[in-house]
């Protein structure tokens, strides 16, 4: 199967997935949640979705762990929409990388604006 399909059913998952979260989701445990990416696989049988939480709002574990309990409801969806053959199996996992820039861009900022200190 050619990578632009895999590339353009991922993007659509995402784009379905968050549409889902944010209208349609009633759980406490799931608060600010950003979708950043979808991984497919090349059969499109797995999709890895990866999620964010704004800085502050919510528990990553708590978060992952209702999205779990709502994965089934959340394929159901997405197969009825995007109308695919298969609808792949979907898993949500914490994505580090956003928390990860976040820092490092503190990290960064820290420095620049660091007074300087006087040479002996």
């Amino acid at each position: 199967m050619s990578s632009e399909r895999v590339n353009r059913v991922a993007e659509a998952i995402r784009q379905e997935v968050a549409r889902i979260l944010q209208l349609e989701l009633k759980d406490p445990r799931i608060g600010f949640v950003t979708i950043t990416h979808v991984r497919l696989t090349a059969d499109l049988q797995h999709a890895t979705v990866y999620f964010s939480l704004l800085e502050g709002h919510g528990d990553p574990k708590g978060t992952e762990a209702g999205l779990k309990s709502a994965q089934g409801y959340i394929r159901k969806l997405v197969g009825e929409r995007l109308r695919l053959r298969l609808t792949p199996e979907i898993r949500f996992r914490a994505d580090p990388s956003v928390a990860e820039n976040i820092r490092f861009g503190k990290l960064l900022s820290d420095l620049v604006n660091k007074p300087e200190e006087p040479h002996a």
